[in-house]
């Protein structure tokens, strides 16, 4: 069999599972796992970037991808007025005074020396950072105090969500750009450890800032790039439209809102995976390869791994952001506590390395086959649990252990299905060529 024919096969593979899906259980549940498939396939594509390419073992995805959440309520959410006029410029100045105190800081530790240069710092540090202090903890206080029950923040700019989308990979590029001006130069062990934590910093400050994300009170309601269920409900000539395929408004309705949101994920991730392979047969991409392959003989030849590795850091990271940005969307809320690095990083590294690591075409099929299969598992397995545990009695202490495993088959399959690629298709299932 071809090349071209086995990967044709593959994907046939996961649209028929797909469509088997709609035709058993529903079409909504086809088309929302399909949704999530896009965005997996993007948040892969990402990480395929820095690891494919340039094998940067970035563990800290979820942090890029709550960034990317972060950007959607920011841009689209409308401001809260009341909280603005009650400390949102004193919020600012006291940032401004926190970045201030730290590029004072660096300022002097370059421009010195000596004794004198220890001490200039600790007296910028602390100084900046009690009058950083004083100025921001009241501003939040009375920011988080109103109408903390709905708002208690400061809110978003009440733009289109759909800018929040590149807005996500832009907040998530600079953040890459700081960690990796940090990390970077740590071996690889080390960099999963540092991205690990980073990550886990990120998440904690969006569930503690109310001020900024409402931390654990979530924000619900984000506007939409499509239409909402209940406004198509109501015309009359989607209503009409819909009887005469012989479906009912709201099921059409449903079904018509997450096709738009397919469309508009499908679009962007034609976009990222079509850079990405222009950027995989790019110079720069045999670059980033060779430099993967034998970083020693690369800096032998003159290269400057290190920026290298930071363009590329930066690059993965925007992906995942713009993905993180999508999800929310797709949502419809910011949930800080649902970022568990089960879901957005081991998922997201089980997707490439089944796919196939440094494959773009193999990322975007593992980004569709694992989601499909985390998805599908837990209620198959169930059903099949049942069927086996049926001829027990009830009571059976076998038969409660089989139907309470159920909830640990999600983690088995993942497992599984790891150890069947790496033992019969070590490179994955689409190779890198």
């Amino acid at each position: 069999m071809s090349e071209t024919a086995r990967n044709i096969g593959l994907f046939g593979l996961v649209a028929a599972l797909i469509v088997l899906t709609g035709v058993v259980q529903s079409w909504n549940t086809a088309l929302v796992i399909l949704n999530m498939g896009l965005v997996s396939a993007v948040m892969a594509l990402g990480v395929n970037l820095q690891w494919g390419f340039a094998g940067l073992f970035n563990v800290g995805v979820m942090g890029f991808v709550a960034l990317g959440g972060l950007a959607a309520v920011l841009v689209s959410m409308p401001p809260v007025g009341a909280a603005w006029a009650a400390g949102g410029g004193r919020v600012i100045l006291g940032l401004l005074l926190g970045a201030g105190s730290i590029a004072a800081a660096i300022f002097a530790w370059r421009a010195l020396s000596g004794r004198t240069r220890g001490v200039a710092v600790t007296a910028i540090i602390l100084v900046g950072f009690f009058l950083y202090r004083a100025v921001f903890d009241p501003a939040v206080e009375a920011i988080e105090s109103v109408d903390s029950a709905s708002t208690g923040y400061l809110g978003g700019l009440g733009l289109p969500v759909i800018v929040a989308w590149p807005v996500g990979g832009l907040l998530a590029a600079g953040a890459a750009w700081i960690i990796g001006k940090i990390a970077l130069g740590l071996r690889s062990d080390y960099l999963a450890i540092a991205t690990l934590g980073i990550a886990e910093i990120i998440i904690a400050v969006l569930k503690n800032e109310d001020w900024l994300s409402r931390g654990v009170k979530n924000v619900i309601g984000l506007p939409r790039p499509v239409p909402y269920e209940v406004d198509l409900q109501q015309s009359d000539t989607f209503a009409e439209r819909a009887m005469s395929l012989g479906l009912d408004p709201v099921t059409a309705s449903g079904l018509w809102v997450k096709a738009n949101y397919g469309i508009l994920l499908a679009i962007v991730l034609l976009i990222v995976f079509v850079l990405a392979q222009l950027a995989l047969a790019s110079p720069w991409g045999r670059m980033m390869r060779a430099i993967r392959d034998n970083e020693t003989a690369a800096r032998a030849m003159g290269k400057d791994v290190t920026r290298r590795h930071l363009q590329v850091f930066i690059l993965g990271s925007a992906v995942c952001g713009l993905a993180g940005a999508m999800m929310t969307t797709l949502d419809g809320q910011l949930t800080p506590s649902s970022y568990q690095p089960l879901r957005f990083t081991f998922l997201v590294w089980v997707m490439v390395i089944v796919g196939g690591s440094g494959s773009n075409l193999g990322a975007v099929l593992g980004g569709f086959l694992i989601w499909l299969l985390w998805v599908q598992v837990e209620p198959v397995g169930q059903a099949l649990m049942s069927v086996i545990a049926s001829p027990l009695p009830e009571g059976s202490a076998l038969r409660d252990h089989l139907l309470a495993s159920t909830a640990h088959i999600r983690l088995f399959t993942m497992g599984l299905v790891l150890l069947l690629v790496l033992r019969f298709s070590p490179r994955g299932l689409i190779p890198e060529k």
